[in-house]
């Protein structure tokens, strides 16, 4: 993930998850341990749409949806794979044998924080690191375990990615039921940005 999307992942964070949508660059800056340069950066497209307002002392997310959208339209998630593998167990046996230091988005997050499929899934995506490697060999099989690399910042949000972060890496997935969980993960976040 680029360090652009960190940005937008935490604009957004605060815009859903937190109803803030008044922030600064400096605080972006601190918070993700970026350079102020880097935020600024990542900023200027979002001005040019009218998704973000910048003020004397801050900016304001006024169309937080565009921001979503601008960012699952640039999000590469198969660049951020690390590790794909097939193991040959089922979904929920998977999900509870991931390492704590695993963060969980796509199908398996979806469940965990809204305690609803949408569809039947086949396969877990996590944010986490080489660790997952030695619990589960790779192999030739099509895969149904995907490993993204996690960035310095993810931990933060907790044991499942933000609903933005979310909604962005299934709108990247080839799934034919990802849109199933997109059409539901997005119908729940236009009541809360209404």
């Amino acid at each position: 993930m680029k360090k652009a999307e960190f940005v937008y992942r935490e604009i957004l964070y605060s815009a859903i998850e937190k109803k803030n949508r008044n922030l600064t660059q400096s605080y972006l800056a601190a918070a993700l341990k970026i350079s102020l340069s880097t935020v600024n950066l990542a900023l200027k497209p979002l001005v040019r749409m009218n998704a973000v307002r910048i003020r004397k002392m801050g900016f304001d997310a006024i169309d937080p949806k565009k921001i979503l959208y601008y960012w699952a339209s640039i999000r590469n998630i198969e660049k951020d794979i690390i590790f794909s593998t097939r193991v040959a167990e089922p979904v929920k046996s998977i999900e509870k044998q991931m390492p704590d230091d695993a963060v969980f988005t796509a199908f398996s997050a979806y469940k965990f924080k809204y305690r609803d499929v949408p569809a039947d899934y086949s396969e877990v995506y996590v944010y986490g690191s080489d660790s997952i490697r030695k619990r589960w060999p790779q192999n030739s099989n099509a895969p149904n375990l995907f490993v993204l690399k996690k960035d310095s910042s993810i931990d933060k949000y907790g044991k499942t990615a933000t609903t933005a972060n979310l909604f962005v890496d299934l709108w990247n997935l080839r799934q034919w039921y990802a849109k199933d969980f997109l059409n539901a993960l997005e119908a729940k976040i236009g009541r809360i940005l209404e």
